[in-house]
């Protein structure tokens, strides 16, 4: 299962994040981190000196899925501007005047 638009392929399949009963907003291409990182979490009580590489490895990846998400956006902001900027008709002086309280 492949998200449209993102890059990186989903791991866990769905079978599995309801096996593991993943809350369904986190159920992104980081889930299969999200999995292990839960499942320590309830062994060790949810200390938090415990499943510090898990975290870790699941905070880096939702980083990089924002990170991603973040370039996506500017590309077609840019893109935008380019079609402003081509559909922009050549400054004169206008056929109809500005009124003042316009």
């Amino acid at each position: 299962m492949e998200i449209p638009g993102g890059s990186s392929k989903m791991i866990a399949t769905q079978a599995e994040m309801v096996e593991a009963k993943v809350p369904i907003p986190y159920r992104d291409q980081c889930a299969h981190l999200l999995i292990p990182l839960n499942k320590c979490r309830q062994a060790e009580f949810y200390l938090p000196w415990k499943c510090e590489n898990e975290r870790h490895s699941y905070e880096k990846c939702e980083y990089e899925l924002v990170m991603e998400r973040m370039l996506q956006m500017q590309k077609i902001r840019e893109q935008e501007a380019q079609l402003k900027q081509s559909n922009k008709q050549p400054q004169g002086i206008p056929l109809i005047p500005k009124t003042a309280n316009a």
